[in-house]
C-alpha cells in the first residue's frame, strides 16, 4: 500500500502513534491535577506515579534502538 511494507506502518503506528498517545494521556493527566487542584506536590506525584509506565516504555525503545534490537 502506497509503497510501505506491513512492517514499516507497524513501526510508524508503534513509534508516532503511541507517541501521541502518550502526549494525550500527559494533558489528561495535568487535567486530572488541575481539576482536583493538587496544587504543585500533588501534580509532581499524579505526574510521576501516573507517567511511570510511559516511562519504562520509552527507555525499552531506546534500549531497543541503541542495541540494534
Amino acid at each position: 500500500m502506497f509503497g510501505i511494507s506491513e512492517e514499516q506502518l507497524a513501526e510508524f503506528g508503534m513509534t508516532f502513534g503511541l507517541a501521541a498517545f502518550m502526549l494525550y494521556m500527559l494533558f489528561i493527566i495535568g487535567e486530572l491535577a488541575w481539576k482536583s487542584k493538587a496544587g504543585k506536590l500533588g501534580t509532581f506525584i499524579l505526574f510521576f506515579v501516573l507517567s511511570f509506565g510511559m516511562l519504562g516504555f520509552v527507555a525499552k525503545f531506546i534500549i531497543q534502538k541503541m542495541w540494534g534490537i
